[in-house]
């Protein structure tokens, strides 16, 4: 990956990264909303220290670990990627709770529209303020969007120190399992 200074970086605040959608997929991945690494090189968890790729591969959900910028082969094992906030920021907390509620409202119509098994939130503080579910845990929840049932993963930030990256790879296991094809 190229090197980026704090310029290149300050420069992709606010940009918009593309999902890595398609109709009818087992599992859409909804992450927060980019990070200034992201939406500069377009990659979604783009930052080394984000745990997502390699807790992707160790709960079974690929055969190896993808780089970042293999996103789009996440298709081809039906998943995907979208963000409930779509504009880049350094920060999380740099969002406003308006921003975080109609996030909520645009992701709602997305995966109505795309139909995917599971929408999987990774983040149990961003499912509960763009939803309104303010004692949700990680998990699955009661919640549906269209056909679509919901669940709360962790936040695979290298800031969430509650969670190891073994842990996370558990939870992201227990929706692979729940996800699997019937038959």
């Amino acid at each position: 990956m190229p090197r980026f200074t704090r310029a290149d970086l300050e420069a992709a605040r606010d940009r918009v990264v593309d999902d890595v959608v398609a109709g009818g997929l087992r599992v859409l991945f909804c992450g927060i909303n980019p990070g200034l690494l992201t939406a500069a090189t377009g990659h979604h968890f783009a930052r080394p220290g984000n745990r997502f790729w390699p807790v992707l591969h160790l709960s079974g959900f690929t055969p190896r670990r993808l780089d970042p910028s293999e996103q789009h082969e996440l298709l081809s094992y039906g998943l995907g990627i979208t963000n409930v906030v779509a504009r880049a920021t350094a920060r999380a907390d740099e969002l406003t709770p308006e921003e975080y509620v109609a996030g909520g409202r645009v992701l709602e119509a997305k995966v109505s529209r795309l139909g995917p098994d599971w929408l999987a939130v990774v983040g149990v503080t961003a499912y509960r303020a763009a939803f309104g579910e303010r004692t949700a845990r990680i998990g699955p929840q009661e919640r549906r969007i269209g056909g679509s049932r919901v669940w709360v993963l962790p936040n695979p930030s290298g800031l969430n120190a509650h969670w190891t990256a073994g842990a996370m790879a558990e939870e992201y296991a227990r929706l692979r399992e729940a996800a699997a094809p019937r038959g």
